[in-house]
């Protein structure tokens, strides 16, 4: 939700929309497709082959993994952001998320596996010293929060006084007032992934297309399964009680993308359509504008003067709308996303179903990138239907039956109107994706993309091997059925492995720098900025900023130093 862009540059390093004629952007479906049937390769296989292996060692991607900072006891801790980490407003590696107590780590742009799963490792070594050096902090490795306070003393981020940075604690207050502050406590990795040389219309033919298939990331990646009952207290839910003040869905993949997860009522109403970016930006522009009685109710500011949101429609800004994966653009400073998106085209996706994986210490290994490679790729070549009002609700539907009972024997999904078991389906795709792992496999030698699908296969056939069911069968063995002890002990095992791992003088010094040169840009920022704030927020919600060039020029510019993430 909030923070730098994981890799990608404003300096457009990561340009991938260019409107290419050669050989594979000639083959890709570049309009809605319509189903020719689901066992059908031919295409599929045409497609692929027009990928030459540069091409397919041009994938690139970021990772940016939110955790919550706990102390020993599995309680949410309440300091603030360490100043060894420097500005959560300008750091390009370290920030925070909707709390003051949740980090976001941030790795740049790579084209290696390894070497984006090494950078993270590095920036948590760094965040992992600090913490140990101010005290007894970790982070949290579950999606699902630690124990959590009262609603209204979970801290929200505060990144200074400059216009864009309260601008960014009040988005979150907006937040908090509309959905509370126990829901943007949950955690998770976004998975940043483009190919070069694709166009706007084919990255939406990708978005619908793994929006469809979702379920089986769901499946196979979903590890959160059980949570503390501290973050239910006081809301409708159908969890089942397990150990001591923890809760749990037996067949459960993911709760965090379930009906307890990122949801509302009041999105609910929209039904975004991701049949091309003229669409989709006319559906979020719609739900920018829109008056919302509710939020009306609310006001901008309350009776003492203080802020609490920055605007009054459905959306306070693009980075409210929740959703599974999202088409991006890297902006400039003060540019509105909707706006770069309109003016020039979709650079990226954002992947955000993606669970922290809590066996693992940085929340993610290698082989589940690699699959999401091949799955991302899979959705780039494969006919991809328009989306319908219909299918969205389908869509809807299937998402929140993998979320609460994905693991249930015989569950059945829906697909075109007509129940399909999950397995069958999964079973389906799994077949499509062995020719993309073989050909990802060539391009960059060895096996391993064939080896991540084929432990997907183990993963289809044997429930018991997937992460939803190993943090469940974990805490029958060895926690009493806690969540809490299970999470703690897995934490404080992730904090000791990243301590003991070699970490030069001049890898820590180079961090050291980061958070000097974060803070002297935060100074500089605030020392720069003259307009009162109230002007730079009626400028900066304004719908003139959301269209195309002609219009964004109406309006005066924000301050060009500002970040531009949120």
């Amino acid at each position: 939700m909030a923070g730098t862009v994981a890799g990608y540059s404003r300096n457009g390093v990561f340009a991938s929309n260019t409107e290419a004629s050669k050989p594979f952007a000639a083959v890709l479906p570049s309009a809605p497709q319509r189903f020719t049937g689901h066992n059908d390769m031919s295409k599929l296989h045409e497609r692929l082959g027009a990928l030459t292996p540069a091409r397919l060692k041009g994938v690139r991607r970021g990772i940016e993994k939110e955790s919550l900072r706990a102390q020993p006891d599995g309680t949410l801790a309440l300091t603030p952001h360490p100043a060894a980490l420097g500005s959560a407003l300008t750091h390009p590696h370290i920030t925070t998320d909707f709390s003051e107590s949740q980090l976001e780590l941030i790795t740049g742009v790579h084209t290696d596996v390894e070497a984006c799963l090494a950078e993270l490792t590095q920036v948590h070594q760094f965040t992992y010293r600090v913490l140990h050096e101010a005290g007894d902090e970790r982070l949290w490795v579950s999606s699902m929060p630690c124990g959590l306070p009262a609603d209204e003393t979970i801290p929200i981020g505060r990144y200074g006084a400059s216009n864009v940075g309260r601008a960014k604690s009040v988005y979150r207050m907006g937040l908090s007032h509309r959905y509370g502050r126990r829901m943007q406590t949950i955690s998770g990795i976004h998975y940043n992934w483009s190919l070069p040389e694709v166009s706007s219309e084919q990255y939406f033919a990708l978005i619908r297309n793994f929006r469809r298939h979702a379920f089986l990331l769901l499946y196979l990646f979903g590890a959160s399964p059980a949570l503390c009952s501290s973050f239910v207290a006081g809301r409708p839910h159908e969890l089942q009680p397990l150990g001591e003040g923890s809760m749990h869905m037996p067949h459960g993949t993911s709760l965090r993308m379930g009906r307890l997860g990122y949801q509302s009522e009041a999105q609910a109403s929209l039904a975004v359509s991701y049949n091309s970016l003229d669409g989709y930006g006319a559906s979020l522009q719609d739900a920018l504008t829109r008056p919302w009685p509710a939020y009306e109710a609310i006001g901008i500011r309350n009776p003492g003067g203080d802020y609490n949101q920055l605007a009054t429609s459905l959306l306070q800004i693009e980075n409210e709308f929740y959703g599974t994966i999202r088409p991006k653009r890297v902006i400039y400073p003060g540019e509105r996303p909707l706006h770069a998106l309109r003016e020039r085209g979709v650079e990226y996706v954002e992947v955000r179903l993606m669970d922290l994986d809590p066996f693992e210490p940085i929340g993610i290994a290698a082989p589940t990138m690699r699959f999401l490679d091949v799955f991302l790729l899979h959705c780039l070549l494969a006919d991809s239907p328009p989306d319908t009002r219909e299918e969205i609700a389908e869509l809807a539907h299937n998402q929140h039956l993998t979320a609460a009972r994905g693991r249930e024997p015989g569950l059945k999904l829906q697909r075109g109107g007509r129940d399909v078991a999950l397995t069958e389906w999964g079973a389906e795709l799994l077949e499509q994706f062995g020719p993309i792992a073989a050909a990802l496999d060539a391009a960059h030698g060895g096996t391993r993309h064939a080896e991540a699908v084929r432990a997907a296969e183990k993963g289809l056939a044997d429930p018991a091997t997937l992460p939803s069911a190993r943090v469940l069968e974990a805490m029958a063995r060895a926690h009493d059925n806690s969540f809490i002890s299970f999470v703690r002990a897995q934490s404080e095992r992730t904090r000791t492995e990243l301590l003991a791992l070699p970490f030069s003088a001049e890898e820590r010094a180079n961090f050291e720098r980061m958070t000097q040169s974060s803070i002297d840009a935060q100074k500089e920022i605030e020392a720069n900025d003259s307009m009162p704030f109230e002007i730079y927020r009626e400028q900066y919600v304004s719908p003139a900023r959301l269209g195309f060039k002609n219009h964004w020029a109406e309006m005066p510019p924000l301050a060009v130093s500002q970040p531009a993430a949120w």
